[in-house]
């Protein structure tokens, strides 16, 4: 196959994932609303830690809205693993093993299109914040947060495709979903480096999500660096490499 037809392929498969949203929209909803919920949960429940001594800024709206907007990108990339397993179940991927598409090609459509829908909840949640009296992060915020969302989504997705192929059920879902969590989790999502356990502290350190973290933050509570922004960028590529490798090599060990 050409790339002309490699294209067409992904845009297929891409088409194919939006008329799922336009043909059953209610089943968009959790995921549109539950990021929003949190959000607005979290914000509620721990606004108050920005009196503590050592919390970055002065809004917590602020400081936790980069998490959800994360969240509704990661479990929707996770929901594309979902999917996946679902049209393994059902025959569905046998068919298009057997297209002259190529391994890579099938893949790339699948987590195309999860970057694509996770703009949806990320910016449901975002507006939700600003009419709440959220920061605006200017241009250069926004720069990094939309292209971060997507690679999130991304990331997301192949890890749910990961394991959607290497164990061809929808059994393994919450794995999906409480995979991603956890990676959001164990950075400094709720509270400064500064104001977190030795044992959640050390593994932020060294989880490469809370570069991203921190990449997407800046905007919304203080100004955007270079030095606050390489990191997240470097770490989206990185999860993206291995992730992607890991999940081509399970389509790959696919039998037609």
């Amino acid at each position: 196959m050409g790339w002309q037809a490699n294209v067409a392929t992904i845009r297929a498969l891409v088409g194919r994932s939006r008329n799922e949203l336009l043909r059953v929209p209610g089943a968009a909803v959790p995921g549109i609303l539950a990021p929003a919920i949190f959000f607005l949960g979290i914000n509620g429940i721990f606004g108050a830690l920005v009196g503590l001594r050592g919390f970055d800024g002065n809004s917590y709206l602020n400081f936790v809205l980069p998490v959800s907007m994360l969240q509704a990108a990661a479990f929707t990339g996770a929901a594309t693993g979902v999917n996946l397993a679902r049209d393994i179940e059902q025959g569905w991927l046998d068919r298009l093993l057997a297209s002259p598409a190529p391994r890579w090609v099938l893949l790339a459509g699948m987590v195309t299109s999860a970057a694509i829908r996770a703009v949806i909840p990320a910016t449901f949640v975002f507006a939700i914040a600003m009419i709440l009296g959220g920061r605006f992060p200017g241009l250069d915020g926004m720069l990094i947060t939309y292209t971060i969302i997507p690679a999130m989504a991304v990331i997301g997705a192949f890890w749910g495709s990961m394991l959607a192929l290497k164990y061809k059920s929808q059994s393994v879902s919450p794995l999906m979903q409480s995979g991603m969590l956890a990676a959001i989790f164990l950075t400094a999502a709720y509270a400064p480096m500064a104001l977190l356990q030795n044992w959640l502290r050390t593994i932020a350190e060294i989880n490469p999500v809370n570069d991203v973290l921190q990449a997407v933050r800046q905007g919304f509570i203080g100004d955007v660096t270079w030095a606050g922004t390489w990191p997240g960028y470097v770490a989206v590529v990185g999860l993206t490499l291995v992730l992607g490798a890991l999940a081509l090599r399970q389509m790959r060990r696919q039998a037609v």
